[in-house]
C-alpha cells in the first residue's frame, strides 16, 4: 500500500473509513452528541476542512463543516503535523496560540471518551501516512 499523504482526501477517506467502522466510537455515538470542525490552514492541498460529527448512535468523520458545529479547531498546517506526528503536544500547541478554539468548551469536555477512542484509528493511519 502506497502512503498517504496527510491531509489529502485520501487521507480523509481513510479516517472516514476507519470511523464508521469502529464499533466502539458508535456505541458512544448513542451516549453523545458533538459536532467538531477542523480546519487546517495552508496545506499542500490548500486549506481544509473536515468534521467529526457524533450523535445519535452514528459517528462519522468527513469533510467540511460539522453541521451542528458545537466546536471548530483552526491551526495553521506546521502545527498540524507537529501534533499529528507526536513533536507537539496537542494541548501545548493551544495553551500556546497555536491551535484556535471556537465553541463549547463543555461539549469538548464532556466527549473526552470519544476523543480517546479515536486515539487508536489516527495511530493506525498514521502508520500509512507522508507528512512530507
Amino acid at each position: 500500500m502506497s502512503k498517504l499523504r496527510y491531509l489529502s482526501a485520501d487521507w480523509v477517506q481513510a479516517v472516514s473509513d476507519a470511523v464508521a467502522t469502529n464499533t466502539e466510537l458508535q456505541q458512544l455515538a448513542s451516549l453523545h452528541s458533538v459536532g467538531l470542525t477542523q480546519v487546517v490552514t495552508g496545506t499542500p492541498h490548500g486549506d481544509v476542512t473536515y468534521h467529526l460529527q457524533v450523535r445519535d448512535g452514528v459517528a462519522q468523520l468527513n469533510t467540511g463543516v460539522a453541521s451542528p458545529e458545537d466546536v471548530r479547531f483552526t491551526e495553521p498546517y506546521d502545527t498540524a503535523v507537529a501534533v499529528a506526528t507526536g513533536v507537539l503536544n496537542a494541548q501545548e500547541a493551544f495553551i500556546n496560540g497555536h491551535i484556535k478554539f471556537v465553541g463549547d468548551h463543555q461539549k469538548l469536555i464532556d466527549a473526552g471518551d470519544v476523543f480517546a477512542a479515536l486515539n487508536p484509528i489516527f495511530d493506525n493511519v498514521r502508520q500509512v501516512t507522508d507528512y512530507k
